[in-house]
């Protein structure tokens, strides 16, 4: 094998394990703790699901902002206020979070199952 295929599989592997790692400043909770987070005032609640997915369940409170939007629309959430981020599984979320912490939020929070996990 050629050493050209090591080195873009090296950096595969390196990608993929990037990924998977939390990103630092970025708060994890599980649906469980969403539910205490839920009561809590002076939050911002963000479904980054397609708007098909959310229209056909969402959690109460949630406003949807699709990930593939968020970037462009980031200038609608208030830079103050602590966001949290839910998706279907907790992959999307993260990515939306990793985003938000980008554009500087200093108070983010990633929902980690998603609304695949939600009992009510």
């Amino acid at each position: 094998m050629s050493i050209i295929f090591y080195v873009l599989l090296a950096i595969f592997v390196f990608i993929s394990i990037k990924n998977m790692i939390p990103a630092k400043g970025i708060r994890h909770i599980s649906m469980d703790d969403l539910q205490q987070e839920l009561k809590e005032g002076n939050k911002q609640f963000v479904d980054v699901r397609t708007s098909g997915e959310y229209k056909g369940h969402h959690v109460r409170g949630f406003q949807n902002i699709p990930l593939q939007q968020l970037a462009s629309r980031v200038n609608e959430l208030d830079r103050n206020k602590e966001v949290i981020v839910m998706c279907q599984s907790g992959m999307r979320s993260q990515k939306a979070a990793q985003l938000l912490k980008k554009k500087g939020f200093t108070s983010v929070t990633n929902v980690q199952d998603g609304i695949c996990s939600w009992k009510q």
